[in-house]
């Protein structure tokens, strides 16, 4: 009788991000290291070879132009993290808007106009995350049809028509900068939010439970946390933004529309994957999605400079976000070809590994 010698152990493959690393591994070969560095290449080369790149309005305009996608970003990031996903961003912008205009225009002052617009979207951030958290169904099913339903409900408020009697007061706050400086106001209000989202995230047992749920959420709730709330929260604070990110575009344009903001979770989208959150859930950081938004904001403001069309900067957005997916592989691949570090063994561990290799020396003699 003929017996089989127990395979190898077999090492389980090494992710760029994998604790075991090296730290220069661990801090370089990650997604958010490498949208950094091409965004800083890509701003230094727009400023070397860009016309008026580096004139007194363009970073005002950039700012501008990219504000209410950065910050739509902080909560899609939290979102995607725990495996869903959120296309109904754009639509609740456009509702805002139009609800800020139509009230406006019914008599109420601006500041209690967008305190209602901010409820509303509230209450289409909680209409998304009861059906999804609580109801069971699919994020992605949920969304493309409050999408259409937020949007439809817009357009059937305003019609075809555009409310435009905003005072200078409040078009020029959206639109002035802090002081002498060539950054707009609506940092102000971003980087409030963005510390928020990062402490959120990143420190505390709230974002430890994001992470959990997008890695796996049935175990996430065998170790206690509250799964369908967690998502609820980060549904409602997506809608909550998102309004706020409507009023901010009326204001800035001046024009209260149905139409405003459409193909706008696109952009949302396409940032936060570049910016190395993974599709399926478990892992992402902000100040990669940060990096991300600023890239495509860079990209389209040079592109936009050499008079290139908008078909041509899709495109070029579309390749980036193509090479986004594939670039985790590549980075897992090259940290798996780098030597690893042998983790310390301790004497039991020793002791039990010499035992091993006695028993399969054993079995190799029969």
């Amino acid at each position: 009788m003929t017996t089989q010698s127990p395979a190898a152990p077999v090492a389980p493959a090494r992710s760029y991000d994998d604790y075991s690393a090296p730290l220069w591994q661990r801090v370089l070969l990650t997604r958010e290291t490498a949208v950094i560095a091409l965004t800083a290449a890509v701003v230094l080369y727009s400023i070397l070879n860009v016309p008026n790149f580096d004139g007194p309005l363009t970073l005002k305009f950039l700012l501008q132009d990219i504000a209410p996608i950065l910050l739509i970003a902080l909560p899609m990031t939290l979102v995607i993290i725990t495996g869903e996903i959120d296309l109904s961003v754009a639509s609740i912008m456009g509702l805002s808007s139009v609800l800020l205009g139509v009230l406006h225009e019914n008599g109420m002052s601006v500041p209690s106009a967008a305190l209602l617009a901010l409820l509303a979207g509230l209450a289409c951030g909680a209409l998304n995350g009861f059906l999804i958290a609580y109801v069971g169904l699919p994020s992605l099913a949920v969304t493309i049809g409050t999408l259409a339903l937020f949007r439809g409900i817009a357009v059937g408020l305003l019609g075809t028509k555009a409310i435009t009697d905003f005072t200078d007061r409040w078009a020029d706050l959206a639109t002035d900068t802090i002081g002498e400086t060539r950054i707009p106001l609506v940092m102000i209000p971003f980087a409030v939010l963005a510390v928020g989202f990062v402490v959120l995230l990143h420190f505390s047992t709230f974002g430890r439970g994001v992470y959990d749920i997008g890695l796996n959420d049935e175990a996430a709730r065998f170790t206690g946390i509250d799964v369908a709330r967690t998502k609820l929260v980060l549904f409602v604070l997506s809608g909550v933004v998102s309004a706020f990110a409507g009023i901010y575009f009326t204001l800035r344009f001046g024009s209260a529309r149905g139409d405003n903001a459409t193909g706008y979770e696109l952009q949302v989208i396409a940032a936060v994957l570049l910016g190395g959150v993974s599709i399926f859930g478990g892992r992402g950081r902000l100040h990669g999605v940060l990096a991300g938004v600023v890239l495509i904001g860079v990209i389209s403001s040079a592109l936009r400079l050499e008079s290139v069309t908008v078909n041509v900067t899709n495109i070029i957005v579309g390749l980036l976000l193509v090479a986004s997916v594939i670039l985790p592989s590549v980075l897992a691949w090259t940290s798996s070809r780098l030597p690893r570090k042998a983790a310390p063994t301790t004497p039991s561990e020793s002791h039990h590994q010499n035992a091993a290799s006695a028993d399969v020396a054993e079995h190799e003699r029969q």
